[in-house]
């Protein structure tokens, strides 16, 4: 069985909403986009890329199937993450969207959503979640994710969509890998850890569930 990997560019108030650009992704009104981009240096973008290279399929909610897709087909070549992105099988959760789809090697994701990530699982070794944000939430709700790769930004925007929304589920995290970057970007790997545990400060004694 594979691994379910999502990565996510998180601000400290927990925005991941359009970090890329200005008009990524203007619901709710956000004004915010591109937040990301002045945070970025050449070691941060090597980090990223080392994390995505392990993948061999990628899942996408639409709406960043969209902004991949109108983006990374002509992208430069240069760029490391054109190759990457091209070349590995896409998948699509969508209601909306029709096959064929428009970027090539990219398929809608049909049925039920658990039981057809449990198939990509077994089909894959290492199968990614970028952005995607309504996507990761019934994700993590299903409890299928098993590694969540966070960039935390020092900034707070007070506004936007959050990676831990309404309807998030209690869950347990164990933090496998910290780096600080010369930005001030934290690159976190958490590794899902079951659920959460209990205790009592005013009684320690008693342990977890006292």
């Amino acid at each position: 069985m594979g691994r379910l990997v999502v990565t996510e560019f998180v601000t400290l108030d927990g925005v991941a909403q359009a970090p890329g650009e200005p008009d990524e992704d203007r619901a709710g009104g956000f004004t915010h986009g591109g937040w990301q981009a002045p945070l970025l240096d050449h070691e941060s973008g090597a980090a990223m890329f080392a994390q995505a290279s392990s993948m061999d399929a990628l899942l996408l909610g639409r709406r960043t199937y969209e902004i991949f897709a109108n983006y990374w087909p002509t992208a430069p070549a240069e760029i490391p993450f054109t190759g990457l992105l091209n070349r590995v099988p896409r998948y699509v959760a969508s209601r909306t969207l029709r096959e064929p789809l428009g970027w090539a090697g990219s398929r809608l994701l049909g049925g039920d959503l658990a039981e057809a990530v449990a198939g990509l699982k077994e089909r894959h070794d290492e199968l990614h979640v970028i952005g995607s944000l309504d996507l990761v939430q019934s994700l993590l709700r299903l409890g299928v994710v098993d590694r969540l790769n966070l960039w935390l930004y020092p900034l707070t925007l007070g506004s936007g969509k959050r990676l831990f929304a309404g309807g998030t589920v209690p869950a347990a995290f164990r933090l496998t890998e910290s780096v600080t970057h010369a930005t001030g970007a934290l690159q976190l790997t958490y590794e899902t850890a079951g659920s959460p545990t209990y205790g009592n400060l005013a009684h320690p004694a008693q342990g977890r569930d006292g």
